[in-house]
């Protein structure tokens, strides 16, 4: 008898145990339901995904990257590499019988490397650098709206003025990259042209090569701030139209009146006022002793137009209604 109740208080036992497991599996079971409804409602909701950093999104690598890929900016560096080709190839093929008075910048451009690189800088200065940093800062925003992906850039969440502060930061790499590389290109040309002889300068005055090509480069940076009035007026432009080609030639035409009205001496110190009056200020870095006035006015009314500019273009696209 003592045997069969020690019998059953086993089962009993053992039924208890078997018991309190399934229970325990059951509310394991329950739970990891709970689990997964809970993660199909956050999906649903959209809160599976982390929120996109406002302040992170559109970093400069990939904006300089997309840009870097665009044909566009190929064909620009492809064109910049291949001005001093075909400035030397010009050369090559002229008579050499020029009837001018007195020596100028043509008639010594084949002097030396560096008279060669001053040319070429006078020769693109006026029209070809402006295309390229028209074309750079002029088809930021615009070319995104007539993609239609400038709403959807803006919906990733990137504020408006990020994007448009990265855009204008990635325009002002390849265009100081651009102008850079033509004086260096020039210098290479000329020098395998040429060789490294001083530069003479339409006055007679000498430098040695090396400091030559120091002028040189100093005059492609006094470039960079002169033509940053051109820059601002092509960003503001960008974000007020859809039309990229608008926005650049608008810039161009508007550096082509600035010249041509300059050219006008009834207007007197009016043209001081003009953005281009100063454009070729940094032929005074060409004499032994430079006169730094016309550069620092240049450079000074440069700022103040590009700052005007800029701050124009980011309250016009702070408010813009964007529907492309």
């Amino acid at each position: 008898m003592t045997t069969n109740r020690a019998a059953t208080d086993q089962a009993a036992a053992n039924q208890a145990a078997t018991n309190r497991a399934a229970a325990n599996r059951a509310a394991d079971d329950e739970r990891q339901l709970s689990t997964r409804r809970g993660h199909v409602g956050d999906l649903v909701a959209g809160a599976a995904a982390p929120p996109a950093i406002p302040g992170r999104t559109l970093p400069l690598r990939t904006e300089l990257a997309r840009q870097l890929g665009r044909r566009r900016t190929q064909v620009v560096f492809g064109l910049v590499l291949a001005m001093p080709l075909i400035l030397l190839g010009a050369f090559s093929l002229g008579d050499g019988d020029g009837q001018a008075s007195g020596p100028n910048l043509v008639d010594l451009a084949s002097g030396s490397a560096a008279n060669f690189a001053v040319f070429t800088l006078f020769a693109s200065a006026s029209f070809l650098l402006v295309v390229l940093v028209a074309l750079f800062f002029g088809d930021t925003v615009a070319a995104e709206a007539s993609w239609s992906s400038l709403r959807y850039l803006l919906a990733v969440p990137v504020p408006r003025a990020r994007l448009l502060r990265q855009k204008a930061i990635v325009a002002g790499l390849l265009s100081v990259a651009a102008l850079l590389l033509l004086p260096i290109a020039s210098l290479v040309v000329g020098a395998i042209a040429y060789g490294t002889g001083d530069l003479v300068s339409p006055i007679g005055e000498s430098l040695p090569f090396w400091t030559a090509a120091g002028r040189v480069m100093l005059g492609a940076v006094f470039l960079m701030i002169q033509l940053s009035w051109v820059a601002g007026l092509a960003l503001l432009l960008s974000v007020s139209t859809d039309a990229p080609l608008g926005a650049v030639g608008g810039a161009v035409m508007a550096s082509i009146v600035s010249q041509i009205i300059d050219q006008i001496e009834d207007l007197g110190v009016i043209r001081n006022f003009l953005p281009t009056h100063y454009g070729d200020a940094w032929s005074a870095l060409l004499a032994s002793d430079v006169d730094w006035a016309d550069m620092t006015y240049g450079a000074f009314a440069a700022v103040c137009y590009t700052t005007l500019f800029m701050a124009a273009a980011a309250w016009r696209f702070t408010r813009k209604d964007i529907t492309s």
